[in-house]
């Protein structure tokens, strides 16, 4: 027993030998690595003392009163005090127990802090801490916030001098918002001062010329009518100067023209008997122009008022027009309303008959038009104004001449002047259209002329 007792002493000292030798290589082993394996984060220590207070470490110093530590792609022992560019890595060395930092590597090799990416961009600095105290950095900074204040406060002054501040504008706009008139509000001033009797002539001219402007608009024709300004400009009609009844008839003919309602208060109102006074009695051509746009907005449109006219004898007034001197304008404007009337009748009965429709069309069967412009002469009065040159006034004959050759046939196979006429007609824009068509327009304005030309003579064979 005692034998085995001495072999089991000697093998567990044999066993401890080799579990200390492998425990020493271990160590030896591990001092020789702890380089390469250093701690690269940092830990967290505890900041309060034994009395429970909170340590101040030189992490919380004063970033401005700090030692700029300059990292190097090798690894540097860091001084107490020092301040560590952003993006650098730090770590443990466990053999010196010293915090070390460097640059990170890149894959090139390469320092790729945005601290050196900014360096190489601003070009080499000298950042060295010796060369700057705290206080100059600090007086360095005030001063570079007064003279980006300074230069604020200029910017300021000079956009003061090119524009307005905005109290001032608001004030100005306020201003202006209190004299804005709506055109009921102007209209109703200019209806007072034109029946003013103390207004001068030029004054109540001056005050008709803005209305007619005003009741061109629908709505605004309508409020003239209520504020009984129609009645006031219809009273006009009657007076003796002449560019006071020139005026009232261009206001009055504005406010009639595509407005039913303003053309019953009209004729209710007696404007057409007093339109065609003025048309039949000596009056200057101005006044007389002005009371024939007055007239045609009136009857266009409105059978009831044509019904009126041709009971009147307001064709034979038109055709009285026709027989005086100097009168070659209105003419002209006296045949374009004949085409429009009689024109506006005749697409009305080749129209769909609609609902709406049937009572207007009850009223314009009761309107004799063309009959009356037959029995009147006007077959024979028509065409003698082809002999007119504007090449637009003869446009508007031959429309008219073309509608009325259905009614007229006989008159117009008998009358050689209207046959000689129209072949010279035909020759001339013969020869004008074919200018068009060699200078490139196929469809040119001569060629219509001499198509409605030839229509008319076809018609007439």
């Amino acid at each position: 027993m005692s034998g085995w007792a001495g072999l089991l002493s000697i093998t567990a000292r044999v066993t401890l030998l080799l579990l200390l030798g492998s425990l020493l290589f271990s160590c030896s082993s591990l001092s020789q690595r702890v380089p390469e394996f250093a701690l690269t984060k940092i830990e967290e220590r505890d900041r309060k003392d034994a009395s429970g207070k909170e340590l101040v470490t030189e992490d919380d110093a004063d970033p401005e009163d700090l030692e700029v530590f300059h990292p190097t792609d090798q690894w540097q022992t860091l001084r107490a005090g020092q301040a560590v560019p952003a993006g650098s890595h730090v770590r443990l060395n466990l053999q010196t127990g010293e915090r070390e930092a460097k640059l990170p590597d890149t894959e090139n090799g390469q320092s790729g802090t945005r601290e050196e990416r900014r360096r190489r961009r601003l070009g080499k600095v000298d950042v060295d801490a010796n060369s700057f105290t705290s206080e100059e950095l600090k007086k360095a900074l005030a001063k570079m916030k007064a003279s980006e204040k300074a230069e604020r406060k200029a910017r300021e002054e000079e956009v003061r001098k090119k524009f307005r501040p905005i109290e001032q504008l608001k004030e100005e706009f306020e201003k202006l918002n209190m004299k804005i008139e709506t055109d009921y509000e102007i209209m109703v001033k200019l209806i007072s001062k034109f029946n003013s009797s103390a207004s001068t002539l030029d004054e109540k001219v001056a005050a008709l010329y803005d209305l007619e402007y005003y009741v061109h608009q629908v709505d605004n024709a309508k409020d003239f009518l209520s504020l009984g300004g129609l009645q006031l400009v219809i009273e006009g009609l009657n007076n003796s100067e002449a560019s006071l009844k020139e005026h009232a008839a261009f206001v009055l003919g504005a406010a009639l023209s595509s407005n039913p309602k303003v053309q019953i208060e009209a004729i209710e109102g007696g404007a057409l008997q007093k339109l065609l006074v003025i048309l039949a009695t000596e009056q200057p051509l101005a006044v007389r122009k002005k009371a024939l746009f007055a007239l045609s907005s009136m009857l266009r449109h409105f059978p009831y008022a044509q019904q009126q006219f041709l009971k009147l004898g307001g064709l034979q007034v038109l055709r009285s027009l026709f027989r005086h001197q100097g009168m070659e304008p209105l003419r002209v404007r006296v045949v374009t309303l004949l085409y429009d009337l009689i024109m506006e009748k005749m697409l009305l009965e080749d129209s769909q008959q609609e609902e709406q429709m049937e009572e207007k069309m009850q009223q314009y069967q009761q309107v004799r038009l063309v009959p009356a412009v037959v029995e009147q002469g006007w077959c024979a009065l028509v065409p003698n104004l082809l002999a007119m040159p504007e090449h637009d006034t003869r446009e508007k004959v031959l429309k008219l001449v073309g509608v009325l050759v259905a009614f007229c046939r006989e008159h117009y196979r008998g009358d050689s002047a209207l046959g000689t006429a129209l072949s010279l007609l035909r020759s001339e824009y013969e020869e004008l259209a074919a200018q068009e068509q060699r200078e490139g327009d196929k469809d040119g304005y001569f060629r219509e002329l001499l198509g409605s030309v030839n229509t008319i003579i076809q018609e007439l064979r």
